[in-house]
């Protein structure tokens, strides 16, 4: 071997040690860097984004966002060793059978549950879906009362259902009428004919009349529907005291415009999860017709500061703040403190312990969140008015921010 030959082999030698030691060093430092790289959570996020409830899914989807990215930012899921949680989005298309497709594919996906819906066709047709698979599925808006009452045990429901809600709204109808001297004692109900609308306008054509309110006619219309000028001189005719309107967002808005461009004025309109009651969008774009319109629907605590938080994160995404960002940002804290309970993403341990335990409220106004066959027999909506341009709360007193003015001015 020559002495060229013998500086080359020590030269390739001193490279082999180098690599070696290099190697054996990485081997060390490996499980501090999986213990770093914790597997993140899948969490399905569920609403429609595209067809007739596009807007209100697209602020669920919103307000989910808000909840994950704060969450993440707090260090995770610090029960699962600070994994953070990744949304798996899917669009229900404001249909019932894409909704149920939508949930097979997050199955597929291999989510840890699923928050969101909206439409109570929507959550019905979704949680179905789930429960083949015992997908835990807490539904965030979906108020039929049928959702919580199939035994289905993946499910669970934030808000509060029309049943919930129409026992709150008529005792605090009864509360306002009689303060202000009984002016209001005939009632016309305009309702969407789905799920959700047919199911409060039932219920309430077979409550009011207990209160002393004589129902003077039932009217319902399709969802979307494109005009409302028959509905509205039918009211004309009518001339209740008293409208309640329970539809989505285009049809409340739709109507309430109609009314206001025929001068229909009844002594209020008292809506009950109106779609646009309490948005923010129908008090800037229709300030006239929004004017002191009632509602009784899902709405932040104001006393809480993190509310006005999300209400300035939401505008500032150029969104018009309504009750489905802060209801969705709840949802996602509440599942994501149910799966640090549960101690990983199990879904019979997770199902049990949403079944089992109470847990936070994120800014809802419920106190401590305690389900009981489903329903969060906590939940409670809250009375709000259109007052100054703004949506503000009249009931209960413990969250009141003004006074009702009730009724309305002719």
């Amino acid at each position: 071997m020559t002495s060229s030959d013998r500086r080359l082999v020590a030269a390739l030698s001193r490279r082999a040690v180098l690599k070696a030691g290099a190697a054996g060093a990485a081997l060390v430092a490996a499980p501090t860097v999986l213990r770093a790289q914790t597997p993140a959570v899948k969490l399905g996020i569920i609403q429609p984004v595209t067809g007739a409830l596009a807007e209100a899914g697209e602020l669920g989807r919103l307000g989910a966002e808000f909840a994950i990215a704060d969450i993440n930012a707090a260090g995770g899921l610090k029960a699962l060793g600070g994994a953070k949680i990744e949304m798996v989005f899917a669009d229900n298309r404001s249909n019932p059978e894409a909704a149920a497709q939508e949930v097979e594919r997050l199955q597929g996906e291999k989510v840890a549950a699923i928050v969101g819906g909206f439409g109570s066709g929507l959550c019905m047709t979704a949680t179905q879906a789930a429960a083949r698979y015992d997908l835990p599925y807490l539904v965030d808006v979906g108020v039929a009362d049928a959702i919580t009452k199939r035994g289905l045990k993946n499910t669970f429901r934030m808000a509060p259902s029309f049943g919930m809600a129409t026992e709150v709204a008529l005792k605090n109808l009864v509360t306002l009428n009689d303060t202000a001297g009984k002016p209001v004692k005939t009632v016309v109900i305009v309702h969407e004919d789905g799920l959700f609308g047919s199911g409060l306008a039932k219920l309430l054509g077979t409550e009011l009349p207990k209160l002393g309110f004589e129902v003077l006619e039932t009217i319902s219309h399709p969802t979307p529907a494109r005009d409302m000028s028959n509905i509205a001189l039918r009211i004309r005719s009518l001339k209740p005291d008293l409208v309640i309107p329970s539809n989505y967002y285009g049809e409340f808005v739709l109507l309430a415009r109609t009314m206001q461009q025929q001068r229909i004025r009844p002594k209020a309109i008292y809506a009950i999860f109106g779609g646009g009651a309490s948005s923010l969008r129908f008090v800037k774009e229709f300030p006239q017709a929004a004017d002191g319109v009632i509602d009784c629907n899902h709405w932040h605590d104001p006393k809480n500061p993190k509310s006005a938080d999300i209400r300035a994160r939401t505008e500032a995404a150029g969104k018009s703040y309504v009750y489905n960002v802060p209801l969705n940002y709840s949802a996602v804290m509440l599942m994501a403190e149910a799966i640090e309970a549960a101690g990983g993403v199990a879904s019979d341990k997770l199902i049990a312990a949403l079944s089992s335990r109470d847990f936070g409220s994120g800014v809802m106004p419920y106190g401590r969140s305690k389900f009981v066959e489903g329903q969060n027999v906590s939940a409670l909506p809250l009375n709000t008015q259109i007052q100054d341009n703004d949506v503000k709360v009249i009931y209960p007193d413990a969250f009141a921010q003004v006074k009702p003015v009730f009724p309305l001015k002719a």
